[in-house]
C-alpha cells in the first residue's frame, strides 16, 4: 500500500460519509482534497434534510417478507408511506424485483440486520465523541427514542421488526399509557403504548454538524474544493485523477461518497450498481410549544417527528421516481395532516409556517451501502448507498474507509457490503 504521508486522496462528496472520510483520512495523514458541487451538508444533501435520528434500531431492511401484497395498493394510493410513480415503473422495475427478493423470507431480513447493526449499534457513541470533538456536544442528545402504538396490540403486530431489533442487541423500555402520557403530555391520548429505545440520539442540527466536520478537516489540512466529478483517469489498473468541471484533479487514490449520484461514477470504475432515488421529505414547523419532547414515530404515521433548533422536523415518506423528477409537495401535507392528528395542539393552529424539503436517499435494493474497491481499480472505494442509516453510520463509515485505504490488518468486515453482490444480475445470497 502507498505511504499514506504522500498518497493524495480526492474524496467525493461532502455529505456525513463524504465528510467523516476526509476527516478520518487527514488523521491517518493522506493529503486528502474533498469535492462536492454544493456546499457542505446544503440542502441539496441527504443529510441536511433526514430525519435526524442516530438509532441502533434501524436494522429493519424496508423490503419485509410479505411486502409483495401490498405494492398494488402502494401503487393506487397517493397518501400511502411508499409511492411509486406510474410512469417511472417500466425503469424501477429490475431495482424493485430485487427489492422485493432481498426481503422474500425471515432469514434474507436476518442477515441484512446483522449486517446494519454492525454499522449502527454504538452509533450514538461515535456521534457524541465526534460532537465533543468538534466543541459541538449540544448538537447531539441521547434522550433515547420512543416509537408511539395505539395499543400494545399494534405493538405485537410489528413481530418481526422488533425480533430483528432484540437479535441485533436493542435495549427498549415498554411503556403503559400512563408513563407514554407522563413523557410526551401533548401526544393525542389516541396512542395508549410506548417503546422507548434508551440507546437512541439525535441531532439537533444536522447541516450544521457536517459542515463542522468539514471544517475540522480543512482545518487539519484537507482541501475543500466546489466542483462536479465527471469521470476517472486510469493508467492501467493505476488511479491517475479524477474529471471535473473545473479541469482534471491529481490524486492516487478516490473516494466515492456522492451519494444518490454515485452510480454513474461507478459505473466509470467498472461496477454497475442497482443504486436509485429513494426520495424523502420533510417539513419544519417554527414550535415552541404542543409537539413531542423527544423524538416520536407514531406507529400509524411511519414518519420521524423530531425537536430541532429550528422547530419540529416532520420527516418520512419514500417515493420511488427519477432523481431529476420535480418534487410532489403534498408529500409534505400529508406530513402535517398526520402530525396534526397526533398533537393537538397543532391540530387548533389554523395556519403553519412550514419549510418543505425534498432529497434523495441513495437506496440499494436490499438495504445495505456499498463499501469496498472498485472492479475497474484497488484505488478508487465506495462509500455510498446508505439509504436510510447514512447520518447514523457516517462516523463508523469513515473509519472504515481510513482503514481499507490504510490496508491495515483486522480492518472493519466489509464482505456483507461488496459491489460485486450485484454481480451477474442478482443479489447473491
Amino acid at each position: 500500500m502507498p505511504n499514506a504521508a504522500r498518497t493524495h486522496t480526492l474524496v467525493i462528496g461532502s455529505g456525513i460519509v463524504g465528510a467523516c472520510s476526509a476527516l478520518e483520512l487527514v488523521r491517518a495523514g493522506h493529503t486528502v482534497t474533498l469535492i462536492d458541487i454544493g456546499e457542505p451538508a446544503g440542502r441539496q444533501s441527504a443529510s441536511y434534510g433526514h430525519g435526524c435520528w442516530i438509532s441502533p434500531a434501524s436494522v429493519v431492511p424496508m423490503s419485509m417478507p410479505g411486502l409483495w401484497k401490498k405494492i398494488p395498493g402502494y401503487l393506487l394510493n397517493p397518501d400511502s408511506p411508499l409511492v411509486i410513480r406510474w410512469r417511472h415503473v417500466p425503469r424501477l422495475l429490475p431495482w424493485l424485483l430485487r427489492f422485493l427478493w432481498a426481503g422474500s423470507s425471515v432469514p434474507r431480513v436476518e442477515a441484512t440486520a446483522r449486517a446494519l447493526s454492525q454499522l449502527l449499534h454504538d452509533s450514538p457513541q461515535r456521534h457524541q465523541a465526534l460532537s465533543d470533538e468538534l466543541g459541538t456536544p449540544e448538537l447531539i442528545h441521547r434522550e433515547g427514542l420512543l416509537y408511539a402504538y395505539p395499543d400494545r396490540r399494534a405493538f405485537e403486530a410489528e413481530a418481526l421488526s422488533w425480533h430483528l431489533r432484540r437479535m441485533t442487541g436493542l435495549r427498549w423500555r415498554e411503556l403503559d399509557a400512563t408513563a407514554l402520557a407522563e413523557r410526551e403530555p401533548d401526544l393525542d391520548r389516541h396512542y395508549g403504548f410506548g417503546i422507548l429505545a434508551e440507546d437512541g440520539a439525535h441531532c439537533v442540527d444536522p447541516g450544521r454538524y457536517v459542515s463542522k466536520i468539514v471544517e475540522m478537516a480543512a482545518a487539519r489540512g484537507a482541501k475543500v474544493i466546489r466542483a462536479k466529478a465527471g469521470g476517472f483517469v486510469f493508467a492501467g489498473e493505476r488511479l491517475v485523477g479524477v474529471r471535473t468541471d473545473i479541469g482534471l484533479i491529481a490524486c492516487d487514490q478516490a473516494v466515492v461518497a456522492a451519494g444518490a449520484w454515485s452510480k454513474r461514477l461507478a459505473s466509470g470504475a467498472g461496477d454497475e450498481i442497482p443504486l436509485e432515488s429513494e426520495r424523502g421529505y420533510h417539513g419544519v414547523i417554527p414550535l415552541k410549544a404542543g409537539g413531542p419532547r423527544h423524538p416520536v414515530m407514531p406507529s400509524d404515521g411511519k414518519m420521524a417527528n423530531t425537536p430541532t433548533l429550528a422547530g419540529l422536523r416532520l420527516s418520512g415518506q419514500v417515493e420511488l421516481a427519477s432523481i431529476d423528477t420535480p418534487p410532489n409537495w403534498s408529500r409534505v401535507d400529508i406530513l402535517i395532516g398526520h402530525a396534526r392528528r397526533t398533537y393537538p395542539a397543532l391540530a387548533r393552529m389554523q395556519e403553519l409556517s412550514v419549510d418543505k424539503w425534498m432529497g434523495h436517499r441513495p437506496s440499494t435494493p436490499d438495504g445495505l451501502p456499498v463499501i469496498g474497491r472498485s472492479t475497474r481499480s484497488p484505488n478508487v472505494f465506495y462509500a455510498f448507498g446508505h439509504g436510510h442509516v447514512g447520518f447514523a453510520s457516517g462516523p463508523v463509515t469513515g473509519r472504515i474507509v481510513a482503514e481499507h485505504l490504510a490496508g491495515l490488518p483486522g480492518a472493519f468486515d466489509i464482505g456483507p457490503y461488496s459491489p460485486r453482490r450485484f454481480k451477474f444480475g442478482r443479489i447473491e445470497p
